[in-house]
């Protein structure tokens, strides 16, 4: 392509610029210029979020379908575009407003941390060997193995061909000083000169669909020295797991294109920490990793497609262990990336990192374990036996297809009380003025709506409200959480009978979920000791909110717990520990799962729970109170 064919695109506020060839849209432009444009379908047109303006008309295509649905006909008269609509054949300035900027995400980046006896996969041995000499020339390789087995007692060890490569010169440079590094007892991967024996690191990852978490731990000690987290790249292709797997089932370049970002961002995680802790990445000799089959599959480059299908089969389940080169991986180049077991399709590696930190599989109580997201993760059990399932929830807890829905990020509303005048009180992520609602903050409306009557059970709007925040547009009703002269945007952020259906269906997903589980198990929700529930998004919601719209099973608050990102701090656990990581291989094999979709209960239990709090009230009654202002709706 010559240089004449290439055109200009400035991205502004910001002022980047990126060249790019004729006919790409100015989504994939924004792409190549790493610039940010909100998006929840990965650029199918789907969910009108990758709102931008452009004065330079000329140059553009003609408007959409899509975009007809989505823009009002004021925007479009001001300039308005979707970005992943818009295909432009010549320079332009692009426009990106407040509501289409990604703001700093909310990571969870910790969770609750179990004591873990430190021994860890990685070993190293100092060695001071016996020089050569005419009356002694035995092999470089042997000299060092016999010493090892003599003094430390390690035996029958491989070695990585690299390593042997370089072995002469480093043996003859430190005068046969040196410091080994084994992995699982079996394999050399590196040797130093001079004592390095009390330095040696690795690194605890969690591929989430929205957020990449890493731990640096130095495994001399076990201590976690650092933390680094950003948003997964992978999200311009579609926030949630499916239109990514649809992606990447359309070719093979496509899915090496999801995996090449993905590492990316694993490799930027460790450049962040190394650069922080001031620590060698060539002394960095494993990295742990967690994630959802499907990110598991995507990072190491597998297909995806089958976990998704019917029957939902991935396509492996047991450890991978994988040298870091291969990957490209900015560890020690010999170092070991380990991906952690799946259970299922839609139970991954993240899901046994969530039970090996908890703990459930060793508790003689039965408990509830919940990691909630897009797929919502369910486990119910004990040290006797554990049952699994997975839901689909869908991605409105992520603010997909909520009309001002957003992640948890600045500007976010993420608390919502409404007082019994109906004005709202509402807290933002970073105090600023609001730019839309995010999960935790729409349960908080749904809840707050219904104990006001300004909701049914059914989740509909009642006719007989009269209050200035109810009101009616396009031919619907919708409830205002914020004027428009509160916001950044300057637009009111509404709440529509649509956007409380979409948390109705995550909801009555993930309590048909626990129901049938706890069906399937012979186990009451008073037999239930306690409730975990990990994940990002589960740590900020209200407990009694949660409750009372039917998201969990209605047991005393004292007995639920909000655990964090324990998938993370599972992949740390195997790291540090050769039992943990045994323990999750065990899990892998011994957790059973249990497929909703061919569960004859799981409609019924489904539809009943699509009421709020349920059809069956004897099942909540902690929200018996407030029955009497739901009969008046």
């Amino acid at each position: 392509m010559t240089k004449n064919s290439l055109i200009t695109v400035t991205f502004n506020p910001m002022g980047s610029k990126v060249k790019v060839k004729k006919g790409i849209n100015i989504f994939e432009a924004a792409r190549e210029a790493d610039v940010s444009i909100r998006t929840e379908c990965g650029g199918r047109g789907i969910c009108g979020k990758c709102k931008i303006i452009v004065s330079k008309k000329n140059v553009l295509s003609e408007l959409t379908e899509a975009e007809s649905i989505h823009l009002s006909s004021q925007e479009i008269k001001s300039g308005y575009r979707l970005a992943c609509q818009t295909i432009f054949e010549g320079d332009i300035e692009v426009e990106i407003p407040e509501e289409s900027r990604v703001g700093a995400p909310k990571i969870l980046a910790l969770g609750l941390e179990r004591q873990t006896p430190l021994n860890p996969l990685v070993k190293k041995f100092h060695l001071k060997l016996q020089k050569p000499s005419l009356s002694d020339v035995k092999p470089d390789l042997e000299r060092l193995l016999e010493a090892l087995s003599a003094i430390y007692k390690v035996h029958e060890l491989e070695v990585d061909c690299e390593v042997l490569r370089k072995l002469p010169e480093i043996l003859r440079g430190a005068n046969w000083d040196v410091t080994v590094t084994v992995w699982d007892n079996r394999r050399i991967i590196d040797v130093e000169p001079d004592d390095t024996s009390n330095k040696f690191w690795g690194v605890a990852v969690d591929i989430g669909t929205s957020k990449i978490v890493g731990h640096l731990v130095n495994l001399a000690t076990g201590a976690t020295i650092d933390i680094s987290s950003i948003e997964n790249p992978q999200i311009s292709y579609g926030a949630d797991i499916m239109t990514r797997i649809t992606f990447a089932m359309t070719s093979e370049a496509n899915l090496k294109t999801l995996q090449k970002i993905v590492i990316d961002g694993v490799n930027k995680i460790l450049a962040q920490t190394f650069a922080k802790a001031k620590v060698n990445s060539h002394q960095v000799y494993e990295i742990t990793i967690v994630g959802n089959t499907a990110m598991h599959h995507l990072f190491l480059g597998i297909q995806p497609k089958y976990a998704a299908l019917s029957p939902y089969v991935p396509v492996v389940k047991s450890p991978i262990n994988v040298p870091a080169k291969e990957l490209n991986i900015k560890i020690d180049p010999t170092g070991i990336v380990r991906v952690l077991p799946v259970i299922a399709g839609f139970v991954g590696a993240d899901a046994v990192g969530d039970v090996l930190a908890t703990g459930i599989h060793e508790l003689d109580e039965l408990s509830l374990l919940i990691d909630i997201g897009t797929n919502t993760e369910i486990f119910v059990g004990n040290s006797d036996d554990i049952l699994s399932c997975s839901c689909a929830s869908g991605p409105a807890f992520e603010g997909a297809r909520v009309t001002h829905g957003m992640k948890a990020e600045t500007g976010a509303i993420e608390r919502v009380h409404i007082e019994k005048n109906f004005e709202v009180e509402y807290k933002t992520i970073g105090n600023v003025k609001p730019m839309g609602i995010c999960g935790s903050a729409m349960i908080d409306v749904v809840a707050e709506m219904f104990k006001h009557g300004i909701i049914n059970r059914e989740g509909k709007f009642n006719p007989q409200m009269e209050t200035p925040r109810l009101k009616r547009s396009n031919n619907q009703r919708e409830f205002v959480v914020a004027w428009k002269h509160e916001t950044l945007t300057h637009k009111e952020i509404i709440v529509t009978q649509k956007d409380i259906g979409e948390i109705q269906l995550a909801k009555a997903a993930i309590y048909a979920g626990c129901s049938i589980l706890m069906k399937r198990k012979n186990v009451k929700r008073e037999n239930l000791d306690r409730i975990f529930i990990a994940g990002a998004f589960g740590n900020y919601i209200n407990p009694e909110n949660a409750k009372f719209i039917g998201l969990v099973p209605d047991v005393p608050t004292k007995k639920i717990k909000f655990v964090g990102n324990t998938a993370v701090v599972g992949a740390k656990m195997a790291l540090v520990s050769k039992e943990a990581s045994k323990t999750a291989e065990m899990l892998s094999k011994k957790v059973r799962y249990n497929e909703l979709a061919v569960d004859p209960e799981f409609n019924t239990e489904f539809f009943a729970a699509m009421f709020i709090p349920h059809k069956d009230p004897s099942r909540f009654p902690s929200v018996s109170k407030y029955f009497s202002v739901i009969k008046k709706t």
